[in-house]
Parts: structure tokens; sequence; C-alpha cells
């Protein structure tokens, strides 16, 4: 054999490409599962180096017979088959059943689609046989980031729900805690309708929100949220049929950013095209003061157009995307649209993918009584993936991938610069899609850079 002691990488991969002519692709009728591995590469150390190098032969030939040959050549100091590694990573152990009864631990899988990863779905070379959707935003992969970075479930960041209330606390006989929302998760509030300091929710929707976002993982109970060591801040500005006035938004806004949020989510929307200066002046208070600003871009079922929060310039638009990774028809297909996260619901027509076309599941209110909770199915929309966006944004804030400067416009330049736009989606402008839909695992790695 040749000896590769002094030889050059292309010499190298002329004698791997040589060996992989003779070796076989893997071999049929093993008792045994084959190890997963990169099809079409080797890794080799040479004798005098320390780093290996990756080297690329035939995709059918079978790399753990080149990499045998190979090892056996005089001036190799080993090789081997690109072998896939999976993290000891942290599954949670809910069991997305109803709580309080048990069921088996991790079955959330089988109903959140919407925080999985899209894995070999979406890059068709990569082995990979664990739980993943094309539709998903990946917060498996940034709940393990998170660990490692010392701050699980992105502990300690602020957000701010402007919504119907959550259903945060036990309050008299009508009203009871989420029993999947930790007691301690919660911050003082303030009801904007009722000029209290009790923000119970008295419709739904809110509750909806905030366990998106921050609903109580790894409890044995329920399901899952992506943020869940955040700290939520309820602020009640919408009433018990989901409307809201100018002047109780206005003031939500502002009084979340004076109260320590450091994120705000507004699944909300105002009329299409009316301009607001009280609104507008009071998201610019809020960015002033640092406050990273999430908002729904709207549904087309309620109006024409994507309006107020989303569209004033410090506010992160969201679109909703489904379980297939398209454009779900109730979002609007406009340059208006920031982001994309999973909303749920059936696609547009045309729409490659086929899909369950599932609703973004949570523990939450069951037919808007605050004292009743389930599992609830009925839940999509833009107010579901601004969700997601607001906990992506805590996550963001929490992980170690912005060093200097850690304000509202890094934080979307992280969230943008990572999300995945699809192959459909590609140079057609106003896809509904903005710069894609969000990879909470590459947002918060810190070995993906962003310009």
């Amino acid at each position: 054999m040749r000896r590769l002691a002094d030889l050059t990488l292309t010499a190298l991969c002329a004698l791997a490409a040589a060996l992989a002519l003779t070796a076989a692709a893997g071999a049929e009728g093993s008792p045994e599962p084959a190890p997963e591995y990169v099809p079409g590469e080797v890794v080799v150390t040479l004798s005098g180096e320390a780093e290996p190098r990756t080297v690329e032969i035939a995709p059918e030939a079978d790399p753990e017979a080149v990499a045998e040959r190979l090892d056996d050549t005089a001036g190799v100091k080993d090789a081997s088959a690109n072998y896939i590694a999976r993290t000891s990573g942290w599954i949670p152990n809910d069991p997305g059943k109803n709580p309080p009864p048990p069921g088996r631990a991790g079955g959330w899988v089988r109903k959140q689609w919407n925080f999985l990863p899209c894995l070999s779905f979406c890059h068709p070379n990569t082995a990979s046989t664990g739980p993943r959707s094309r539709g998903g935003a990946n917060v498996i992969r940034a709940w393990q980031h998170l660990r490692k970075a010392g701050r699980p479930g992105a502990a300690g960041v602020k957000v701010a729900v402007l919504d119907t209330g959550i259903a945060y606390r036990d309050y008299g006989r009508r009203f009871k805690r989420n029993p999947d929302l930790a007691r301690k998760r919660f911050l003082p509030g303030y009801d904007f309708v009722e000029r209290d300091r009790v923000p119970l929710d008295r419709n739904g929707h809110g509750t909806h929100v905030a366990s998106t976002i921050a609903q109580t993982t790894n409890n044995r109970k329920g399901l899952t949220g992506i943020a869940f060591k955040a700290k939520l801040i309820p602020v009640r500005v919408m009433d018990a049929n989901g409307r809201g006035t100018t002047a109780n938004i206005a003031a939500g806004i502002r009084w979340a950013a004076n109260h320590g949020a450091r994120v705000v989510s507004m699944s909300l929307n105002f009329d299409c095209g009316v301009r607001i200066p009280a609104i507008e002046s009071a998201l610019e208070h809020a960015h002033r003061k640092g406050v990273v600003l999430v908002g729904s871009s709207g549904n087309r079922t309620a109006q024409d157009c994507p309006s107020l929060p989303a569209t004033a310039p410090q506010v992160i638009s969201v679109g909703g995307t489904t379980e297939s990774g398209c454009v779900a028809t109730y979002s609007f297909k406009s340059e208006a649209i920031d982001l994309a996260a999973p909303g749920g619901g059936t696609g547009y027509e045309g729409c490659p993918h086929p899909s369950r076309n599932r609703p973004i599941l949570q523990v939450g209110m069951i037919g808007g009584d605050p004292g009743w909770f389930g599992i609830e199915p009925g839940w999509a929309g833009t107010s579901m993936a601004a969700a997601h966006v607001a906990g992506g944004a805590a996550a963001v804030l929490a992980s170690k991938v912005l060093t200097d400067r850690r304000g509202p416009a890094q934080v979307r330049r992280r969230l943008e610069g990572t999300a995945r736009l699809p192959d459909h989606a590609a140079g057609e402008p106003g896809s509904g899609f903005g710069a894609g839909i969000i990879d909470l695992g590459r947002a918060t790695n810190p070995a993906v850079k962003v310009p």
C-alpha cells in the first residue's frame, strides 16, 4: 500500500476513492442494527497529525469497509466511518396527558410537533430516526443549549404577556391556577381592564399563549413550554371577549417596559391600516428601554392585512406556519412578516408536503372556563406563532450567543439570521415566511455565527 505520511489531501482522497470501489455498500441480512453514519464520508487521522480529516468517498460505498482498509495503511494513524452521535440529551418527562393522571414519560412529543426539530425532513443526507417535524421550531436542542449555558429554560428572563390575562393563581371560588403553570414562575402583574392587581384570564387566549412560552416542563405533568423557567408578568389588556382598547394596550406596553420586562408578547391586532400614535409611542418607549417586542401579524379571517402592533418597526411581526412547514391559510403572504413560527392549522393550496394540520396544543382553559383545565384542541393562529417567537427571544437572551450587546436589535438579528427558509419559499418576495421559520436550536447555539 502507498504511504500517506506526506501526501496531500488530494492524494488521500484519491486513495480513499480507490478503496471505495472495492467496498460493497452495507452488508445485507445483518442481525444487528447498523450504526448510523454520514453516507459518503470517512474520518482519517494521518501519522504525525493531531486533527482528523473528513474525506469524501462514493455515496454507495460502505464507509466502515473503506475505513477498515485505510486503517491498515502505512502512514494512517486511524480511520473510521463518520459516525453520528446522539446527545445524552434531555427529553422532558411530561406525558402529554391531561393532568393530574400520569402517562408515559416523554409522551408530549406525540402532540407538540411544534417543538420538534426538522432533522432529515430538511436535511435528507442526515441519518435521523428521533422525533422530528417539518414545521417544528427545534426547541429540544434549545433546551439542551440553555442547560449547557447554565440557564435551563431561560431561567430568570422576564416575559410580559399582554393579553386576556393568565390563569396564574387561585382566586375565590371561580378562578383556579392552570395546573401546568408553576406558581413560582409569576411576577406581579396588572389588570388594565378591571383596574386592579389581579390580571386573571376570563377568555383562555392569554393562558394558552403563556403556556407555549413557559408551561412547566419536566414535571411529569401535561405538556411543555419553551422558556419554562422564565418569569412571566401577566398584563391584562383584553376583556373576556378578546377585545382591548388603545388606552389599555398602550398603558400595558409602558407598564411592562417600566416593570422590568425583557420580552413583551402581544398576540393582538388593531384594524388594518390604521395609525395609532399612542400605541406607536408606547412601542418606541419600550424599545428604547431595551425590550424585545413580539407581535402576531394578524389573521386573514379577522382583518385584511398585517396590522399594529406587529407592523411597527420596533416589533418582530410573526406569521403562522403549519405542521408541514407551509404558510397557514389564516396567515398573510406579505412583506410585512419578519419571521414565521408554528401556528398550526391548514396550509395554502399548493403546499408541497402532506400534513396532519394539527393545532398548537397546551394545557389551558377549556371553553373559557377559568376553573376547568385540560389539553385544548382548538387553538391555531398567528397568536400561537408569536408566542413561539416570544419564548425564543427569552431563550436567546438566556443563552451565551449574545456577548457584547443584548438589546432588541441583536435578538431580532439572531432569530432572523438562524431561521430556516423552506426550499419552496426561496426567492419569493412576500412569501409569508419573512426570514423563515424560527430554529431555536440554531439561535441558541454559540457555534452558529450570525453576521
